[in-house]
C-alpha cells in the first residue's frame, strides 16, 4: 500500500521488508495452509469463512470444554453473527491453565515497565495464582457468572489480573479508559448495570498524580447497581479515602 492510498491519507511511517513479512505469524500459518500471499489468504478466507475460523482456533491453540458445531453462523444481520456455535470454554484456560506445565510455567507471562522507570517480570505459574486469587475473593463478595465489572486503571499487571479475574468467574469485562471523566464512567457503569468496580487510587502522567478513585467516587454516586469496589495502591502515598462496605483494598 502506498502513502497515496493509505484510507488516513498518512504516511506510512514503516515497511516490513520480504524476509520480515515471510517470517510473520499470519504468513506461517498461510504457508501451513498451502497459501503463499496475502491476498491468496484473503482468498482462501472468504472461500469458505468456518473452514478460515476453524484453522484460526486451532492455529492460536484455543481450547473448547465442549466443542463448537460452527465456528461461524450468519444471522442475517451481518454486524451481529453467531460465534462457536454450542461450543463452550472460559478463554483464561487457554490464556492461563494450559501454560503451567513443565518449563512453560515458568516463562513470562507480563513483561512490565512503569512510567517511573520500576520494572517487573510474571510467569505463567505467579500469574495463575494471582488470577485465582483475586477470582477467589470476588465470589467470596457474591460476583458470578453474567455480573458486569468495570475496570477503571492504568496499563499496570494488575489490570492484567482484574480482567482475567473477571473472565475466570464469568464475569463480563467493562473496560473504562483511565482518562474517562466522572459523567463517562457513570454512564458506562449504569449502562452495563455493574455490579463492581476496579480502580487504582491514583495515576501517574507526565508527573503528577491523576486522582482515579475520586473521579470513581463521584461517578458511584450515580451508580447505585457498584456494590463492590476493589482498590488497586496503585501511589502508596495517595491519599484515598475508603467507604466502608463498598471499597476494599486489592
Amino acid at each position: 500500500m502506498s502513502a497515496a492510498s493509505y484510507p488516513f491519507n498518512q504516511p506510512i511511517a514503516w515497511t516490513p521488508d520480504p524476509d520480515q513479512c515471510a517470517s510473520s505469524r499470519m504468513m506461517t500459518f498461510a504457508r501451513a495452509h498451502g497459501i503463499d500471499t496475502y491476498p491468496d489468504l484473503l482468498d482462501w478466507a472468504n472461500a469458505d469463512v468456518n473452514r478460515f475460523w476453524d484453522a484460526v482456533l486451532v492455529d492460536l491453540g484455543i481450547q473448547f470444554t465442549s466443542p463448537y458445531r460452527l465456528a461461524y453462523e450468519p444471522t442475517g444481520d451481518p454486524a451481529f453473527p453467531n460465534w462457536c456455535v454450542d461450543g463452550r470454554m472460559n478463554i483464561t484456560h487457554s490464556l492461563l491453565d494450559k501454560w503451567l506445565v513443565d518449563e512453560a510455567a515458568e516463562r513470562d507471562a507480563i513483561r512490565y515497565q512503569s512510567e517511573e522507570g520500576g520494572e517487573e517480570r510474571i510467569t505463567y505459574r505467579e500469574l495463575a495464582a494471582r488470577v485465582g486469587q483475586c477470582a477467589a475473593a470476588m465470589r467470596a463478595r457474591g460476583l458470578g457468572p453474567g455480573d458486569a465489572v468495570g475496570i477503571l486503571m492504568p496499563m499496570t499487571p494488575e489490570i492484567v489480573v482484574a480482567f482475567l479475574a473477571t473472565i475466570r468467574i464469568g464475569g463480563v469485562v467493562l473496560p473504562l479508559f483511565s482518562g474517562y471523566g466522572e459523567e463517562a464512567i457513570a454512564t458506562r457503569l449504569q449502562g452495563g448495570e455493574a455490579k463492581a468496580l476496579f480502580v487504582s487510587n491514583a495515576s501517574p502522567r507526565r508527573g503528577r498524580a491523576v486522582d482515579l478513585k475520586g473521579t470513581a467516587d463521584r461517578a458511584l454516586a450515580q451508580c447505585p447497581t457498584v456494590e463492590h469496589v476493589i482498590v488497586h495502591n496503585r501511589i502508596s502515598d495517595h491519599d484515598t479515602p475508603m467507604q466502608a462496605g463498598r471499597d476494599v483494598g486489592g
